[in-house]
């Protein structure tokens, strides 16, 4: 069978490819892990655990708290909270373990498992291999080493939780939201009632949609994923901007006072200046991913900002950051990564720091996000071809080459096989989107020729 874990923990089809026993073992596999690792050496181990609003995450929720406490792991049940509210828990209460329920911006039917190490960083690879090997083993027909008594783990509700989270995302604003009207999308999710809280809290009028979860309407129709319902109330209400988050609201994305969207490259290039000013963007540099919009790398280059580029995902944007220690990086699609106060996308809190600058600029959110042009972007899908060969066809370099020449200064191509399916991703960028898209077809085309 393939890897269980992906990019972002364990996902799938809840009660289908995810179940309530894969759930019970994965726990117990984590807290034999990490125990084996030396993580709870010394003391009797406590995990947080919290969930978005999904109908199945009460029923996975179960399992997973029945899994650690079956292995000696003390367990805080934090409830529906953000991913990065877990995270910072894990961290701020000492805990050894954090687990995440949730499936992000996928639609309600799935769910996913997602495991904090100490500190509320996220689990080594190597650590996730071997649980998925220790899970397998017990699986089919291990006997686990289980302790009795007192060496059982103990379960409460944590409460405190959401405070304690709220007051951490007030404690890292430069300055207050008085004078804004927001409209806020919760995506009918995990930050539904945090993100609102903390707004208001800071000063800003809100209005708010997506906010009544009840456990099925979950990324249904709107969040970051689906803007046309915050654009609307955003005109309608006639707002300084909206902010809207997915089903975990580890993402943000935006819309400014007319109603355009604001993707993560115009965020990043918003907050990369507010960071700068405030001496807190260490080494004057931003990461993000190849997949950033031309605009944003010119825009940097302009600003006297370094740009460091990293594969597809925020996981690889975080190990950049970490090894280098820099302060800011993200994706086009809102992931993103303000590591001197989160270990993970947050998405309440990106909101929050571009809204700051909003207030302490006076300047609207469409002339802040003005300090780049995004250029027109075309993606074009090349299915069933040999995904393999994209880098070593003789060929296609050929036809990338005469599409460069033909782009200069002002565009680029990258082609990018997928990491799931059997195809190839052409993306190309230009000043005019004609030209884009010709040029998109043109090289479609010419994979289809040399990998088909």
């Amino acid at each position: 069978m393939g890897r269980l874990f992906g990019t972002d923990g364990v996902r799938g089809v809840a009660n289908a490819d995810l179940t309530a026993e894969m759930a019970l073992g994965l726990s117990v596999a984590a807290a034999h892990v990490l125990a084996e690792a030396g993580t709870f050496e010394g003391h009797k181990p406590t995990a947080v655990v919290g969930r978005d609003p999904r109908a199945s995450g009460e029923f996975l929720q179960a399992a997973v708290v029945a899994g650690l406490a079956s292995a000696g792991v003390d367990v805080l049940i934090v409830g529906v909270l953000p991913t990065p509210a877990v995270a910072h828990l894990t961290g701020a209460l000492g805990a050894d373990l954090g687990v995440m329920l949730s499936a992000s911006h996928n639609a309600m039917p799935d769910n996913g498992i997602k495991f904090f190490a100490r500190g509320g960083h996220k689990l080594a690879d190597e650590l996730e291999d071997r649980i998925e090997a220790v899970y397998e083993s017990h699986r089919h027909g291990e006997p686990w080493e289980r302790p009795t008594g007192a060496g059982v783990g103990r379960v409460r509700s944590y409460d405190e939780g959401f405070e304690q989270y709220v007051a951490h995302l007030l404690s890292v604003l430069p300055n207050r939201l008085d004078g804004l009207k927001i409209v806020l999308d919760e995506a009918h999710g995990a930050a539904a009632g945090v993100s609102p809280a903390a707004f208001s809290r800071a000063g800003a009028e809100i209005v708010t949609i997506g906010t009544e979860p009840d456990g099925l309407n979950i990324n249904d129709g709107c969040g970051s994923t689906h803007l046309d319902k915050l654009k609307a109330a955003v005109l309608d209400h006639g707002a300084d901007l909206g902010i809207a988050h997915d089903g975990d609201a580890d993402r943000c994305l935006a819309v400014d006072h007319t109603g355009a969207e604001v993707d993560g490259d115009q965020i990043l290039s918003v907050l990369a200046l507010s960071l700068r000013e405030r001496s807190e963007l260490r080494a004057d540099t931003v990461v993000a991913t190849v997949m950033s919009n031309l605009g944003f790398k010119l825009a940097m280059e302009r600003e006297g900002i370094r740009l460091v580029q990293t594969a597809v995902g925020d996981r690889y944007v975080l190990e950049e950051m970490k090894q280098h220690g820099y302060a800011l990086g993200g994706e086009q699609s809102g992931h993103v990564i303000i590591l001197d106060h989160a270990t993970t996308g947050d998405g309440t809190l990106t909101g929050l720091l571009l809204a700051a600058r909003v207030a302490q600029t006076g300047r609207s959110l469409r002339e802040l996000t003005s300090v780049m042009e995004r250029l027109p972007q075309v993606l074009v899908n090349v299915p069933d071809v040999d995904k393999a060969r994209v880098k070593t066809s003789a060929d296609l370099a050929a036809a990338v080459a005469e599409a460069e020449r033909e782009l200069g200064s002002t565009g680029r191509v990258l082609l990018r096989p997928s990491g799931t399916e059997p195809l190839v991703r052409v993306m190309v960028e230009a000043a005019d989107i004609d030209q884009a898209r010709t040029v998109a077809g043109r090289l479609a085309d010419a994979v289809k020729s040399a990998l088909g």
